[in-house]
């Protein structure tokens, strides 16, 4: 069971059911389930961005676009045919050049939630674009990876226009980071720091680790599904996918970030159950989210 509950209860956490899963009606259609953005990828890192794409599908959005650069742009498209493609500008050298404002106002357009981060790199040309789309962006945004990196040595998240919902997703790494406090200090202080975070900057903190901590600085999530085999490259992009899925349903920030990482977690657990924890990978977690979500809708 995982925790849903008020910081200040921090001492005596008491369980309560997980958000309800969004509305999937039966006369609905591809807008009706979200049209999500997913900005990332670079050479050698297209894998990224790939499971997270396909992580959002398999959460249950109509429509996902990779905004990805031109360099790697068909090799994001022939991973998955169902994943929308958007090239973005490269150098000489493929690798992602300097983009334009109008050039990423039209890629955030008609977009219900997006997602900035997966395999995305550490550079100049990236740094300008998470500022642009911090600048820009006016539905829900999630920072994972590279995007909290290159904003945690830039102070770019002072950028985010005010009234765009945001949750980041670090690891203890990139938290410290972004906190400017040792990875111990952290994570021995792990429930209180991310809450004075998400209380500070107005955003949704997703703690990655055992027992992953979700705050908004009013509302606690401890989870407590998910196993050991998950710590492997590519399972933090998986949840990034879930959790922009569901904020492109229409779930409020701090919900959809809970649900995502209880059924994140679950999803690795159905996956231990039938191959063990040893050799799993992120993408056998993407084959385990319909059943996750089956699972979820029958209780």
């Amino acid at each position: 069971m995982s925790e849903l509950v008020p910081p200040s209860s921090t001492d005596s956490l008491q369980a309560e059911r997980l958000p309800a899963l969004p509305d999937r009606p039966a006369d609905g259609h591809k807008g009706t389930f979200g049209k999500v953005l997913i900005i990332g990828g670079s050479m050698g890192m297209s894998g990224a961005v790939c499971l997270s794409s396909l992580s959002a599908l398999r959460s249950g959005s109509g429509l996902v676009t990779a905004a990805v650069p031109r360099s790697i742009q068909s090799i994001v498209a022939a991973h998955e045919p169902c994943v929308m493609t958007f090239g973005l500008e490269t150098n000489a050298d493929g690798e992602l050049a300097s983009q334009s404002q109008p050039v990423i106002e039209e890629t955030l357009a008609g977009k219900d939630a997006v997602a900035i981060g997966p395999g995305l790199g550490v550079t100049d040309a990236s740094t300008q674009l998470v500022a642009l789309v911090l600048t820009a962006c006016r539905v829900p945004l999630v920072l994972d990876a590279d995007a909290l990196n290159v904003s945690a040595a830039n102070g770019l998240l002072s950028n985010r226009h005010a009234e765009t919902p945001c949750i980041i997703t670090p690891h203890p790494g990139e938290f410290s980071r972004l906190n400017g406090k040792p990875v111990a200090e952290s994570e021995e202080n792990r429930i209180e720091m991310a809450v004075e975070f998400a209380k500070a900057h107005k955003l949704t903190v997703v703690l990655k680790g055992p027992r992953t901590i979700v705050t908004n600085g009013v509302r606690l999530f401890i989870n407590t599904t998910g196993n050991s085999g998950m710590a492997t490259a590519g399972s933090g992009d998986v949840l990034t996918g879930i959790v922009v899925s569901l904020l492109g349903q229409k779930m409020n920030p701090f919900e959809a970030a809970a649900l995502a990482v209880h059924a994140h977690g679950r999803a690795g657990n159905i996956v231990a159950n039938d191959i063990g924890q040893r050799g799993m990978i992120a993408s056998d977690l993407l084959a385990a989210l319909p059943k996750t979500w089956e699972q979820l809708e029958a209780q």
